[in-house]
């Protein structure tokens, strides 16, 4: 597979390293469990940061840091209501991407879970 080939860019030539540095920075969007809270909760529907905290019983700073890494790698979008900013989950990539992660877990790697469950009882 000719990995140039994934990524096109009209600006600029982007090398098979700084392809798996995009893989890592996406992926590594996802290592975090707060930031994988937030995305679930916002599979619900548009929250402020209030409302996250809130929900998820999170500092406000680590929600912010979280939420300004997930926008910038374009997992939730956000949009201003008066004095609020909404965020929400970005519909066309994200949400459909976490059915399918959703989808795989449950058929190959929730059994990982509960072997390591019947192994500390």
């Amino acid at each position: 597979m000719n990995l140039s080939n994934i990524f096109k860019h009209k600006h600029f030539k982007i090398t098979e390293k700084e392809i798996y540095e995009t893989y890592k920075i996406f992926f590594g969007t996802l290592v975090s469990e707060s930031r994988l809270r937030i995305i679930n909760l916002l599979r619900k529907g548009g929250k402020n940061v209030s409302e996250i905290m809130k929900e998820l019983k999170i500092e406000q700073t680590i929600i912010s840091h979280d939420l300004a890494r997930l926008k910038r790698c374009g997992f939730v979008i956000s949009e201003n209501d008066g004095k609020f900013r909404y965020y929400k989950i970005n519909e066309k990539t994200i949400k459909p991407l976490m059915e399918v992660i959703d989808k795989h877990m449950s058929e190959f790697c929730i059994h990982i879970l509960m072997n390591k469950k019947e192994v500390k009882k």
